[in-house]
């Protein structure tokens, strides 16, 4: 372990994804190396600067990443992706849609491309997001991209974790309400209207601005840009979007920016210590003299007496 995380740490990609492997199936001894990690962004949001792409499904959020990606390489940054995908039920392995879409940057050694199951978590991040891209931060990458599972209600995470928040719809995501009852009118710091070619866009944006502008209370008012990823249209106005909230976090959001990112780091220790606990539970369940994994299954007994009976006094 202390060879892999090294070459992760010293620019080797192979010893990289071997170490988030590692972080993903909490590997006996990764938390103990993940504690020697030393981010650099702790105590201010400049390099790297983390993205995060949300939105409901279907929005167009791969081939926007895609494109931002290709308009960070063009200027000579090095770009880390983390897609956060679908679990398979089976597996509960990551289901590679996102990826697919992103072929072009495969044979580019200044972009990483990785996928990571969401495994239940109710987020739209695993709990190994936050340490993943503490790991990418340490390991000097210049831009690190999270795009989030896409499920609507619970996309919530990500402002926790990263420094700007893109919230990606299109004309067919429905009115600013189901937005608002997504919560994503609250999360974002950057609003961008993909697939600005079909009817329905600009009534899309218009409503937003307004919806923005009835927010009022001073601090960051989120721009609305128009765009259509496929196309390449709006890229450059949506990083010129993402840099200003960049420039406003480091300066007047400066406050803001540490909070969000103080409660990123809370959650990821108590999803730590969730998955500890239910590790526990799992192995407390099979050492009872009566077997109580397979009372519950058979229905014998209910969980909450099953609780009760495991449950330290």
């Amino acid at each position: 372990m202390e060879q892999v995380f090294e070459g992760a740490l010293s620019g080797d990609v192979r010893q990289l994804a071997r170490a988030i492997s590692m972080v993903e199936e909490s590997v006996e001894g990764v938390e103990e190396r993940l504690a020697c990690v030393a981010p650099r962004r702790l105590s201010s949001p400049r390099r790297p600067r983390a993205i995060g792409i949300t939105g409901p499904p279907g929005a167009g959020k791969s081939t926007l990443v895609d494109r931002l990606v290709t308009h960070s390489r063009s200027v000579g940054r090095t770009v880390a992706v983390l897609a956060v995908d679908p679990s398979s039920p089976f597996s509960g392995g990551a289901i590679l849609g996102d990826r697919l879409r992103m072929q072009q940057h495969v044979l580019d050694s200044g972009v990483f491309i990785r996928s990571l199951s969401a495994r239940g978590h109710s987020g739209g991040l695993s709990r190994a997001t936050g340490q993943v891209v503490d790991l990418l931060d340490a390991a000097g990458w210049d831009e690190i991209i999270v795009e989030t599972v896409g499920v609507g209600q619970s996309e919530l995470a990500v402002c926790q974790l990263a420094d700007t928040v893109v919230v990606v719809l299109t004309p067919e995501s429905g009115d600013t309400v189901q937005a608002m009852k997504a919560g994503l009118i609250e999360i974002a710091n950057v609003f961008v209207v993909n697939k600005a070619d079909r009817p329905g866009a600009m009534v899309l944006a218009r409503e937003l601005e307004q919806t923005v502008e009835l927010g009022g209370g001073g601090g960051w008012a989120a721009p609305v840009v128009l765009a259509t990823a496929l196309a390449g249209e709006g890229i450059d106005q949506a990083m010129e979007a993402v840099e200003r909230h960049l420039q406003w976090c480091i300066g007047e959001g400066a406050g803001d920016w540490f909070r969000r990112r103080g409660e990123g780091r809370l959650r990821t220790y108590l999803d730590l210590v969730a998955e500890a606990a239910q590790r526990e539970a799992v192995r407390v369940l099979g050492c009872q003299e009566q077997d109580l994994a397979k009372a519950l299954r058979e229905g014998h007994i209910l969980p909450s007496e099953a609780f009760r009976r495991t449950k330290k006094p």
